[in-house]
């Protein structure tokens, strides 16, 4: 599977938003578990927004049935603005109206839950034919640089397919997609042939979270080979495995602090690390984590 002529620009990103949230039920039996809020800004906003610093213009949400929120989040709304235009609420005005205007958005339905890489080809026609961004709906990473930015760039230095990788301990790597190296793992970017998921003897201590990916689009190729599970699923980790094996991928190391929102545990954590980098509430929380009244 030879590399195709792309543009080497990434200003695309996919993020499948269409899962039932079943982790959160019953309070995302009417709303997408994406937005939930950590803080006051759902989960989606900090991803959406960790796109656009990092350069990305146009944002492919893959959604599914009940999850109209987020279209609506990051519309225009006319009532709300005029709402609070009227009430003189200028700070909020603005920043609502900053939402809207944040990226082009595409939305596309996925009408079967078949995985989250039938999800990803959902995306196949309004990607097209170069490189783009991928993460979950319901991961954060909160970096100086932005984790998105530190892909891209060790992909326009690499020229490969390149996923983001945080260290697990060895006790952990049961519960991960952990990669499988080609040679040493000593530098931030290094050469990768594989991933094997869940392993009870991991090839390495890097494991894939939610992301972020650098797809080359030939990974839609890929996963239209991609085997289905006995339910019928494809998994995005299945089509990358294929593509390794024809083109170049590589695993780069974020920094940065991640954060798994569709844990009830990682939730909660989630809210309580961006509540004390909020100079309004900050000072109160502290007195509560160290007093509980």
């Amino acid at each position: 599977m030879p590399l195709k002529k792309t543009s080497s620009v990434v200003r695309k990103a996919v993020i499948p938003v269409a899962g039932f949230g079943t982790r959160f039920l019953p309070a995302t039996i009417a709303q997408p578990k994406e937005m939930l809020p950590i803080v006051d800004k759902p989960v989606i906003q900090y991803i959406v927004e960790q796109m656009v610093a990092s350069g990305i213009e146009e944002i492919i949400f893959v959604t599914g049935r009940n999850k109209r929120a987020i279209e609506d989040h990051f519309d225009y709304s006319g009532e709300l603005e005029q709402s609070l235009r009227d009430g003189n609420k200028l700070d909020l005005l603005k920043e609502v109206h900053r939402i809207s205007r944040l990226a082009r958005f595409v939305y596309v339905r996925q009408n079967k839950m078949l995985g989250n890489g039938h999800a990803l080809l959902m995306a196949r026609e309004v990607v097209g034919n170069e490189p783009f961004a991928f993460m979950f709906g319901d991961d954060i990473i909160d970096a100086r640089r932005p984790a998105v930015k530190q892909l891209i760039d060790a992909y326009h230095h690499h020229h490969g397919n390149i996923v983001g990788v945080f260290p697990v301990k060895p006790e952990l790597a049961h519960r991960y997609g952990i990669v499988k190296p080609v040679g040493p793992t000593n530098t931030k970017t290094f050469r990768i042939s594989g991933f094997v998921e869940k392993p009870k003897d991991p090839p390495s201590k890097y494991g894939l979270f939610g992301g972020p990916y650098i797809f080359q689009p030939e990974i839609f190729d890929a996963l239209e080979k991609a085997k289905p599970s006995i339910n019928g699923e494809i998994f995005v980790v299945d089509g990358m495995n294929i593509l390794a094996r024809k083109q170049p991928f590589y695993a780069h190391k974020i920094s940065g602090r991640y954060f798994d929102c569709g844990s009830k545990t990682e939730y909660v954590k989630a809210n309580i690390y961006f509540a004390l980098k909020n100079r309004e509430i900050a000072p109160e929380i502290r007195r509560y984590l160290k007093r509980p009244t």
